[in-house]
């Protein structure tokens, strides 16, 4: 993904950053290791150590995928698997993994969400928004009738677009790389 940091103009091939959490997360204001991909966890550690960050943000940039983990095991999800584990044993502070809500599954499948430390970012990417008339409900469902949830939950989404919730592009502005 190119988007710009501080120190320089936009740029693909940047795999290690560090700023603040702007994201309105348990975490928010936190100095944060943001990680791209799969990345080698004693440098993750070694890098949230050196630079005193009270999170790592795992998955940074869009940069998770898990392959098509649905027809049975995968190397980019065995990769994540460890990669994610060794973080979580070795880290006591916050952890994020920011993932697409395809592979909500995949996440449950992992024990992080039992961790107190863990937060679990789901992003469901919704383009134009905006352009949704005052009718459009954002629905919190389940995989059919009763499968794991009591219910569903329905949110207008004009109410989830308030500004108690948003995070302007200009605020991811100020990373620097490492």
């Amino acid at each position: 993904m190119k988007r710009p940091y501080q120190d320089q103009s936009p740029n693909e091939e940047v795999t290690f950053f560090i700023g603040t959490e702007v994201e309105r997360t348990p975490a928010q204001g936190a100095r944060t290791l943001f990680v791209v991909g799969v990345q080698s966890p004693e440098r993750v550690l070694a890098l949230a150590e050196q630079h005193e960050v009270d999170q790592i943000y795992l998955g940074a940039n869009q940069s998770f995928d898990v392959g098509d983990w649905k027809n049975g095991h995968t190397s980019e999800s065995d990769n994540w698997v460890a990669f994610v584990d060794a973080v979580a044993d070795g880290w006591n502070k916050w952890y994020c993994l920011d993932f697409d809500v395809k592979d909500l599954e995949w996440v449950l499948e992992g024990v992080w969400s039992e961790h107190n430390n863990f937060i679990p970012m789901i992003s469901v990417k919704m383009p134009y928004i905006r352009q949704l008339n005052v009718n459009a409900v954002l629905k919190l469902d389940d995989l059919t009738f009763q499968h794991s949830n009591t219910g569903v939950w329905c949110h207008r989404v004009s109410d989830l677009t308030h500004s108690t919730g948003f995070t302007h592009w200009s605020e991811y502005t100020q990373d620097q790389s490492l």
